[in-house]
């Protein structure tokens, strides 16, 4: 799993096999995501739009967007408003304004209620059209139009004072006479230029005044982020952040979980893959206590990121499985001998795989073979931190059982040195693994001796005997 590319089926064995952690982190994420709405109080928003008549560029589209959320028009709005302990900064958080299609600009009021979220909307855009066209100079108002209308008149009686100079001059061809008539007629044509200046200028040629397109509608519901949109929010992050630690976890994880993995890290081969029932181990840790009922309810007491072990049916497939293991032992002797079954200390899976094996072992089906039966087996813990094997004396040769994901490559190879330090050849590893129990076979007569099997003590480390 470190080394792999992450792909669905990992995803999918994460939800399988974790799924009553995911839904208690699912539930504190909804539940966190809850009281996160009741510190962030409700908010409402609602938009006004103005009408910009004419033609405008972008830029200029957005140079009234600025205008309408400035400090001076937003100030004014609050001075209508007078909302208590509310100032034109704070308003100004509240305010925003967006061009839109068709010279529309849509500005915006968010307010903890809909009526004042409303009534924001609708004073900001009043304010800013008031402000737009005192700017404009829209708002000289008659005052303006008069001022034109004498100038245009001063302009046309000047005019008419040049025609009767240039009559009344000399019309001889002296030098000084055309020299003035020349000038008059400059005059002329610099009035009709300004004349024609001035009727552009004209507020009635300009740009039409802009234009509230009626009240802002009070809004329905809350503005994002909602209170639902809050719960479902820590839901799905909570949920995300425990696929992602444990995704996280594996790649860091470096316990070997296969099969061709341990055997390399042993330097054997591995006789097979046994499995014991997962309902209740008999050699549980006396020290768990809540703290492994807690483990136990989460589903967290097995290892997820392991392959699923194959399925041995019942009882009997199990047993079948044990005797392969000693039948293939037993071929790699050239003769039969005494071995010891290390185990991991701490490893119970591999403990409980290790004393069936030497049930299995003891119940020989055919003792007086040319073969000479299994071997003779006898179980030894082994510390993965300082590991001491049983020098070598009645036993030459040693059978490492473990559960897969359980050690690291480290602790492995810690384990075969002490095995070649006492004189013990590793011979087989036998993988071992949980699986669900079933009932056992109720038709037919079940193999012979298992209740024997079963029965057999699990032997204590000790010395050679």
């Amino acid at each position: 799993m470190s080394d792999d590319t992450i792909r669905l089926v990992t995803i999918g064995r994460i939800f399988r096999r974790r799924r009553r952690l995911l839904a208690i982190l699912t539930l504190v994420g909804a539940l966190v995501g809850y009281g996160a709405s009741l510190l962030i109080p409700p908010s409402y928003t609602t938009s006004a739009s103005v009408l910009l008549p004419g033609q405008w560029e972008e830029r200029e589209l957005l140079t009234q967007a600025e205008i309408a959320t400035s400090s001076e028009v937003v100030d004014r709005a609050a001075a209508t408003l007078r909302w208590t302990g509310v100032s034109g900064t704070e308003l100004r958080d509240q305010v925003s304004a967006k061009a839109a299609d068709g010279n529309i600009l849509k500005i915006s009021g968010t307010a903890d209620t809909p009526e004042r979220a409303q009534r924001l909307s609708d004073q900001v855009a009043r304010q800013f059209v008031t402000y737009a066209a005192r700017i404009a100079g829209d708002d000289t108002g008659p005052t303006a139009a008069t001022g034109f209308e004498d100038l245009r008149k001063k302009v046309e009686e000047t005019n008419r004072r040049i025609t009767d100079l240039a009559e009344a001059a000399d019309p001889g061809q002296t030098v000084e006479s055309v020299q003035a008539r020349t000038e008059l007629e400059k005059l002329r044509t610099a009035l009709a230029e300004s004349m024609k200046k001035l009727d552009e200028a004209d507020p009635a040629t300009d740009k039409a005044g802009m234009v509230v397109m009626g009240p802002a509608a009070r809004p329905a519901g809350e503005a994002p982020p909602t209170r639902m949109q809050l719960i479902v929010g820590g839901a799905l992050l909570f949920l995300l952040l425990a696929v992602i630690g444990h995704l996280a976890a594996a790649r860091v994880n470096r316990r070997l979980r296969t099969a061709p993995e341990i055997a390399a890290a042993l330097g054997s081969a591995v006789l097979g893959t046994v499995d014991v029932p997962g309902e209740r181990p008999a050699h549980r840790p006396e020290g768990g206590g809540a703290r492994a009922r807690i483990r136990r309810l989460l589903g967290v007491d097995t290892r997820w990121d392991i392959p699923t072990p194959q399925r041995s049916g019942d009882e009997a497939s199990r047993r079948i499985r044990y005797r392969r293991v000693c039948a293939r032992l037993r071929n790699r002797l050239p003769a039969p001998r005494r071995l010891l079954v290390v185990v991991p200390e701490g490893d119970e899976i591999a403990r409980q795989a290790a004393g069936q094996l030497v049930a299995e072992a003891k119940s020989d089906p055919s003792p007086g073979s040319s073969s000479g039966g299994y071997p003779m087996l006898r179980v030894v813990e082994v510390s993965v931190s300082h590991p001491m094997v049983p020098d070598r004396d009645a036993e030459s040769g040693a059978l490492v059982v473990l559960s897969a994901g359980s050690w690291t490559a480290g602790e492995l190879a810690g384990i075969a040195e002490a095995c070649a330090d006492a004189g013990h050849e590793v011979v087989g590893i036998v993988v071992t693994g949980t699986v669900r129990a079933r009932p056992t076979r109720s038709a037919g007569r079940p193999p012979e001796n298992t209740t024997l099997a079963l029965a057999v003590p699990v032997h204590a480390t000790g010395g050679s005997g």
